[in-house]
C-alpha cells in the first residue's frame, strides 16, 4: 500500500481530536514529500542533524516534531526548527533547552516524557519526580523565570514493547490519569496544557481509547526501516 494511501486512510480513521504525527526518521525526502502531497503536515524526527537537514530542504510549512533523545550539544539543531519537542525526559534537559531558548530569544513548545513502561530502556520522569518539578515551577519564581521561554504543552509516553494489550492499556491509562490530574491542579504556569502524545503503529487504537491527542505513526505509513 502506498504512502499516500496510508496517509489518507489514517486521516479518515482518526478522530478529529487526534493529530497524526508521521514518524519520518531515516526516511528519504521523497517519501516525506509523498506524504506531504497527500495532505500530511506534521512529521517527527529522532536525530538532530537529520531534522535540521530535512527542515532546510523540505517545504517550509511542514510542522516538525522531535521525538528522540536530545543531548545538550545538539539542541542548536532542534530548537530553531521544531514546532514541538516530545522527549523532555529530565530536569537537566529542561533547563538546557530553556537556557538555549533564552539566549536565542526563542519560544519552544515541549512535552514532558513520562516513564510508564516496564522496559528499562525507556526514559522519562516518574510520577513523583514530575509532580515535584511542577510544584517547584509553581512555587519558585526564580526557577519559573529560567524556563519562561518553554511552553509545557502536555505529556508524552511510550508503552512497553509487548503483545499484552491489557498491559499497554494499563500503562496508557496511567499517563492519561496523570495528565488529567495535572490539569485539575490548575498550575498557573500551565497556560495551554492540552496534549497527550501516546500511541504508535502497533498500539495507537488503545492510545486513542485512553485519551491521546497525538499518535506517532511511522512503520505503518512508510514501511519498515531498511
Amino acid at each position: 500500500m502506498s504512502i499516500k494511501t496510508q496517509i489518507l486512510n489514517y486521516k479518515s480513521e482518526l478522530p478529529s481530536t487526534v493529530k497524526l504525527v508521521a514518524v519520518s526518521k531515516f526516511k528519504s525526502n521523497e517519501a516525506i514529500l509523498e506524504a506531504y502531497n497527500a495532505g500530511q503536515r506534521a512529521f517527527a524526527e529522532s536525530r538532530p542533524q537529520e531534522l535540521r537537514d530535512k527542515a532546510a530542504a523540505l517545504p517550509k510549512d511542514i510542522e516538525w516534531h522531535f521525538i528522540g533523545n536530545l543531548q545538550s550539544n545538539k539542541i542548536k539543531y532542534v530548537a530553531p526548527v521544531a514546532k514541538l519537542v516530545h522527549s523532555v525526559s529530565n530536569e537537566k534537559l529542561l533547563l538546557e533547552l530553556a537556557n538555549y531558548c533564552t539566549l536565542n530569544n526563542l519560544t519552544l513548545d515541549i512535552l514532558i516524557e513520562v516513564s510508564i513502561a516496564t522496559d528499562d530502556s525507556k526514559q522519562g520522569f516518574i510520577k513523583s519526580e514530575l509532580i515535584e518539578l511542577f510544584e517547584k515551577i509553581e512555587s519558585d519564581n526564580l526557577f519559573a523565570e529560567k524556563i519562561k521561554h518553554l511552553n509545557i504543552r502536555g505529556l508524552m509516553g511510550m508503552a512497553s514493547f509487548t503483545d499484552d494489550q491489557e498491559q499497554i492499556k494499563a500503562e496508557f491509562t496511567t499517563i492519561s490519569q496523570l495528565f488529567r490530574d495535572i490539569k485539575s491542579n490548575n498550575y498557573k504556569f500551565l497556560t495551554n496544557f492540552d496534549q497527550l502524545s501516546i500511541g504508535m503503529s502497533g498500539d495507537y487504537k488503545i492510545a486513542i481509547e485512553c485519551g491521546a491527542t497525538m499518535v506517532r505513526i511511522g512503520t505503518s505509513i512508510f514501511g519498515d526501516r531498511i
